[in-house]
């Protein structure tokens, strides 16, 4: 047995990650454990990652052990977090109960204003508006068949694993992982032509980062009609950013990509708006991805009943929230979801 993984290094990595827990002292020092440790490129990834290649007797010893482990180390985490937040309720109830409401006095008053997401969403629902569509929405917690095999996501995709994907204590019923989920209400219950546009929150189980958060906002918009193209598609593209951006010669470009609900599939692009020959916006590539799209795939229209050889159509998935951090130079998502008034009362 030749391998890196040794039960020495497993009670090392073990002991590492009991300490950590006991001193985190928040709920975020406490989610900065679960992510360097548990996370999806945790420590406890990379340790699986060396048993996948590792000889067979290395897998047939440590396999069980380290699925064990991993099993103890969501527990203890499970436990911890529940202990902290009972913490931080008892100390919430503290100040509550001695709050001293003769020493309380007001601020002046501040007019509220509008969310960034808001602004935005209102902005792309007028511009779609104009062009014809309808503005839909639908729900959040969502069936596993609505929201994988009415868009052609086979059971094996990776998407339906647990470190993807938020499921429910409900059989079969999950947080949706894209507006997408519309589509096929849409394609079910209505019949063609028709065109619409569904922005609204999202959830994926991923880290967080200045760029990812586990909750962020997607804008789905789909066209079904007799003889609809990819020329169609890119035109709506070039109005909609232009629009958006205040732009009329706003370049966008197409390029391949996989989705397993669109055939062929695409990301969209534009050119960077705030440069010429690079800037930390665009990463210095002078091109910004703002959303993947392509022709409906003939599987999704077959699943909602609708002829894929008599309609055919276009979709495309705006990350709402990438739109909103470029439309206001925002370099940190996670500040969109603060609730902190020195952010949101610049957007006011």
């Amino acid at each position: 047995m030749n391998s890196s993984i040794t039960q020495a290094v497993i009670d090392s990595f073990k002991t590492e990650f009991e300490t950590a827990l006991t001193q985190a002292q928040s709920l975020d020092e406490l989610e900065l454990v679960r992510i360097n440790f548990i996370g999806r490129k945790g420590k406890l990834g990379s340790v699986m990652g060396q048993l996948k290649v590792a000889d067979l007797e290395t897998k047939k010893t440590f396999g069980p052990i380290l699925n064990t482990l991993k099993q103890s180390m969501q527990q203890a985490f499970n436990d911890r977090k529940d202990n902290l937040a009972q913490l931080a309720r008892d100390s919430q109830d503290n100040q509550e109960r001695f709050f001293d409401v003769t020493a309380y006095k007001p601020s002046a008053h501040h007019r509220g204003g509008l969310h960034p997401y808001t602004h935005v969403t209102n902005q792309i629902q007028n511009i779609f508006l104009s062009m014809g569509y309808q503005i839909l929405d639908g729900p959040e917690v969502e069936d596993e068949s609505i929201n994988f095999e009415g868009l052609n996501i086979p059971k094996d995709h990776p998407a339906r694993d647990m470190h993807d994907t938020f499921w429910l204590n409900l059989p079969g019923k999950l947080l949706r992982t894209h507006t997408s989920n519309i589509q096929v209400h849409t394609l079910k219950n209505r019949k063609p032509p028709f065109a619409v546009v569904a922005p609204g929150r999202c959830y994926r189980h991923e880290a967080t980062d200045a760029s990812h958060d586990y909750v962020f906002m997607q804008t789905e918009g789909f066209v079904v009609d007799k003889n609809i193209s990819m020329a169609h598609l890119l035109e709506t593209a070039r109005k909609f950013l232009n629009a958006l951006f205040g732009r009329k010669d706003l370049t966008v470009r197409l390029r391949p990509g996989y989705f397993p609900f669109v055939e062929p599939g695409v990301e969209i692009d534009i050119r960077c708006p705030f440069c010429t020959k690079g800037c930390s916006v665009c990463k210095k590539t002078c091109w910004i991805e703002t959303a993947g799209a392509g022709l409906i795939h003939p599987n999704v229209l077959r699943y909602a009943g609708i002829d894929p050889d008599e309609y055919s159509g276009f979709a495309f998935g705006f990350g709402l929230s990438r739109l909103a951090i470029l439309k206001y130079h925002i370099d940190d998502i996670r500040l969109l979801h603060t609730g902190k008034m020195e952010f949101l009362s610049q957007f006011g």
